[in-house]
């Protein structure tokens, strides 16, 4: 499938002899097929394909160590790779180099079930880490949907649908282990629950996208099984009645598990993909966690509260095989959404705003998308303020394209306008870039690429994303 956008790029000059230098050093662990590098050139963006020069597979941290050093030395980009689901640009070598595929790294290394702390590698999934500890009765909760890598979910501070009540990675990962972009090995802090130890470098490199270090191990939170859990379907007669039920569920405290929201378009999408028969309207999916009896008065309150909005009786999902059914059609939003367009190619935005204007932000959204020429959905995470548009383009329609950038901005715009972020948890990557500045303005710009700069000087580890250049004729040492 031809892709709609490619962004302005000057690729860097290889030096003679550097890819040979890692053949001797990984053997057949090195590619540069073009079908290798195109893959790792490729992610959910609607950006075209931007392969590096070559793809080396690391199975260690002492690996990584050597291709970053290596890299430094001959100012050669290099991009870490998981399993390519970001959906803003994150791994396109926008100036070539090397990806590094970090997924053959997945390793479960240590459990502390007593501490409630797991560590692992970086290219270890989520799904993969809660099967490994099922039979310690705890399990990790965040759950972007994609089955995405822990070192990648660390770098791009993901959340989820749990987020509402487990929080995000940055809430979620105690340390990391991380290669420096001169290949030094550091661990940014210890397993204690709490430190007052100089500064915070796990909260540094937890959302950094690969820009300042690459993550090899990460060590997370853990949080026992539920006792009880119960999900429901609530359906509404429109958008606005749908998320100010969930205004007031998290104003009053209840302590839901997971509250999303889908639109019409997403309903219907959700059905002829995952064979499901949902009415068709903006409907809210709840899941409780706790005690059989706290289960049951989360439930009655919220069940009172989306009567009072128009919200229709409760369909409960109580069995585990029900429940699944339900939460993996929510996460096959994405595919089911392209089919409403078969042939199309997405752009998928993100904002996150305080939940007391997350109404306000929806319906101008919606509003606003109604307008346009081509098929959309709204889906979100929205007990924590944060939803997501997919805009279905036609890929050989630039106009299209350019109208989609048009409502994502105005979207963006909106939510900074109403003290809210460009990106909730899709991270920044190429596609946000143009929004930092309305956001945090010049100056925090100016210290992040201070610290930038202090990290990676030659600027190699993912170069050209998250921070836009400074203004012509401004210099940031």
């Amino acid at each position: 499938m031809s892709a709609i956008h490619t962004p302005v790029s000057r690729r860097r000059v290889i030096p003679a002899g550097f890819i040979d230098a890692l053949r001797d050093r990984f053997g057949d662990r090195v590619s540069t097929a073009a079908a290798v590098c195109e893959h790792h050139g490729t992610d959910e963006s609607p950006y075209a394909t931007m392969p590096p020069d070559a793809v080396v597979y690391a199975l260690s941290t002492d690996e990584v160590a050597w291709v970053a050093a290596h890299c430094n030395k001959h100012r050669v980009p290099l991009i870490p790779y998981g399993v390519g689901s970001s959906l803003e640009g994150h791994l396109l070598a926008v100036q070539g180099g090397v990806s590094l595929d970090l997924s053959g790294m997945n390793q479960v290394i240590t459990v502390h079930a007593e501490d409630f702390t797991a560590t692992v590698q970086a290219g270890v999934t989520r799904k993969q880490l809660n099967d490994e500890i099922r039979d310690t009765g705890l399990f990790f909760p965040i759950d972007p949907g994609a089955d995405a890598t822990l070192g990648g979910m660390a770098a791009t501070r993901a959340s989820g649908t749990n987020a509402v009540r487990y929080g995000t990675m940055r809430e979620n990962v105690v340390s990391l282990k991380v290669v420096t972009a001169d290949g030094r090995v550091i661990n940014t802090a210890g397993r204690a629950r709490k430190s007052s130890a100089g500064y915070d470098l796990t909260r540094i490199f937890v959302g950094s996208e690969g820009t300042l270090g690459i993550i090899t191990e990460v060590t997370v939170r853990l949080y026992p099984q539920p006792e009880a859990i119960s999900a429901a379907i609530c359906n509404f007669p429109d958008l606005k009645s749908a998320v100010q039920s969930v205004i007031e569920v998290i104003q009053i405290g209840v302590p839901v598990a997971r509250v999303e929201f889908m639109d019409t378009a997403a309903v219907r999408a959700t059905n002829a993909y995952s064979k499901l028969d949902l009415k068709e309207s903006p409907l809210l999916l709840f899941e409780f966690h706790g005690s059989p009896s706290a289960v049951r008065e989360q439930a009655e309150a919220v069940q009172e509260i989306a009567r009072d909005n128009g919200g229709e009786d409760f369909a409960w999902a109580e069995h585990p095989e029900d429940r699944s059914r339900l939460w993996t059609a929510r996460h096959n939003a994405y595919f089911a959404g392209l089919q409403l367009r078969p042939g199309c190619r997405s752009s998928t935005t993100d904002v996150c705003v305080p939940i007391s204007r997350l109404a306000d932000c929806v319906t101008e959204t919606a509003a606003d998308l109604d307008k346009a020429s081509f098929p959309y959905t709204i889906v979100g995470h929205v007990g924590d303020g944060n939803f997501h548009v997919l805009m279905l383009l036609d890929p050989d329609n630039p106009a299209e394209f350019e109208e989609s950038e048009a409502l994502n901005r105005r979207l963006v715009e909106r939510a900074i306008a109403m003290e809210g972020t460009c990106t909730g948890e899709h991270g920044v990557g190429l596609h946000k870039m143009a929004f930092m500045e309305a956001e945090h303005g010049r100056d925090a710009l100016d210290l992040m690429a201070a610290l930038k700069h202090a990290f990676d000087p030659n600027d190699i580890l993912n170069p050209g994303k998250i921070i836009p250049p400074p203004p012509v004729g401004k210099l940031v040492a």
